[in-house]
């Protein structure tokens, strides 16, 4: 029988204490009644001998130390999973949105997961095709990895996830089944439409699951909201056999969440006032992407962070680039040129990519290609600083070539439009296109049998050209 209990002691932002609490256990959902009429959620996050401080995840608006009757369910937050949940909106908490009705399943998970032993995960493999150049050929995505995309305020990184979600798949051989959650925390209802209209249009809607907290709702409901993602995708995994891509937005609005609760409770904060366990709550996030031996889905994570005045030193892209196996980078300069995605290749990398591509995953020069061409833009960057102090006109011919590479390489292979989809095959050979800029014995990160089979030898057309 459970024990109902009147009133309570205290009330601070988002959390609220209970004295004489007994049997209560730490991330106990409970259930509260304001006023006999009103029905919220809580989490009991902080357990004191027969205090408990419980955050309210509607928020604690309309409450009163007298008028709540609070009641312990014995277990930690759960949502109801079965596989209807592919094409349906829900909130942060996982209740619909979408005007449907609630999920209806003996099948109920923990939101907090549970611990993965490492000896049962397998080693990421094979490719996830985003249909995006810089990312397929320079910061391959794996299954089964976690690879974040860092960016700024004002950078278009909600269109980046919106083409990812929209052109997202295991590549045109593949028959095995793929599905998308995304998770929005904090998200503006102008930025939230674009997302729920953009995966309609194209028709992504029906293998995407959506969770969306928006800017209005309490900020507790962000600090959950990852989690019951997460859950869901790894229920699509692991249980029902489906390749999952989870989109995480905005982390930076989680890790804010995390703060404002902390200082609510009274914590000692740790580096630009986030708490000292920022560390563990994003790893607890991050580490459920993966493979686990004798499941035949997998878990892939990208998620999105905006850093506090580009600053890639921040403790949220800091403490996320320990964890995840890379990062890809929005540039505003790159912006500011008109260049969409403006991913800027020198600082990204996909640490997994070399054992998911290659023959028999994309294609033989996939590497090669790549390493030569981070090697020639980073040449690209030290001949335009030598422009910039003696002056173009003054410049080698050979210097020369990589400015004129540079610009073609950022104009053609990493500008791409929000509707283009290129194929890896199309990738690659746009890659071998724009080394043909360069003379052959330049390309010295290229194996030479490669370079003779896919090095395209420039034409008089082209030299003219270049000549004029």
């Amino acid at each position: 029988m459970s024990i109902e209990y009147l009133g309570l002691s205290e009330i601070n932002g988002p959390l609220i204490v209970l004295e004489g609490v007994q049997g209560a256990a730490y991330d106990e959902i409970v259930e509260l009644t304001v006023e006999g009429t009103h029905h919220k959620l809580g989490r009991i996050v902080e357990i004191d001998e027969d205090k408990a401080v419980i955050q309210v995840f509607e928020g604690t608006e309309e409450m009163s130390l007298k008028n709540t009757h609070t009641k312990l369910t014995g277990h930690p937050m759960e949502i109801a999973l079965s596989e209807d949940i592919l094409g349906r909106v829900f909130n942060g908490i996982g209740e619909p949105i979408d005007g449907l009705e609630p999920i209806i399943s003996d099948e109920k998970k923990n939101v907090n997961g549970e611990p993965l032993n490492p000896c049962s995960r397998e080693y990421p493999r094979n490719f996830i095709k985003t249909g995006i150049s810089t990312i397929d050929c320079l910061t391959t995505l794996i299954r089964g990895q976690k690879l974040p995309i860092f960016s700024g305020n004002g950078l278009p990184h909600d269109q980046l996830a919106a083409q990812i979600v929209k052109q997202a798949s295991l590549g045109e051989d593949s028959n095995e089944e793929f599905a998308i959650v995304f998770g929005a925390m904090g998200l503006k209802h102008d930025v939230a439409e674009f997302f729920r209209r953009t995966f309609e249009e194209s028709g992504a809607s029906s293998h995407v699951v959506m969770f969306l907290n928006l800017a209005n709702d309490p900020v507790v409901e962000r600090l959950i909201t990852p989690k019951v993602a997460l859950t869901a995708a790894e229920y699509l995994a692991f249980e029902k056999g489906m390749h999952i891509l989870v989109v995480l937005t905005d982390m930076t609005s989680f890790a804010e969440a995390m703060r404002e609760v902390s200082s609510s409770k009274g914590e000692i904060p740790s580096r630009k006032g986030y708490p000292g366990y920022l560390y563990s709550e994003l790893s607890t996030i991050y580490e459920r992407a993966g493979i686990v031996k004798g499941s035949k889905g997998s878990v892939t994570q990208i998620p999105i962070l905006t850093m506090p005045n580009d600053d890639i030193t921040h403790p949220i892209p800091d403490l996320t680039g320990y964890i995840t196996e890379g990062q890809i980078v929005l540039e505003r300069a790159l912006h500011q040129k008109a260049i969409y995605p403006p991913i800027n290749v020198l600082p990204s990398l996909s640490r997994l990519m070399k054992d998911g591509i290659g023959e028999g995953y994309t294609r033989e020069d996939h590497q090669d290609l790549a390493n030569q061409l981070f090697s020639s833009y980073a040449r690209v960057g030290e001949a335009r600083a030598l422009a910039s102090v003696i002056g173009e006109d003054e410049l080698s011919p050979i210097d020369k070539k990589y400015l004129q590479f540079g610009t073609a390489f950022e104009n053609d292979f990493i500008s791409q439009g929000h509707l283009e989809d290129r194929s890896i095959d199309e990738t690659l050979n746009l890659g071998w296109s724009l080394l043909s800029i360069l003379p052959r014995e330049e390309l010295d990160r290229v194996d030479t049998k490669i370079l003779d089979k896919y090095y395209q030898v420039p034409t008089t057309n082209n030299i003219a050209s270049d000549e004029e």
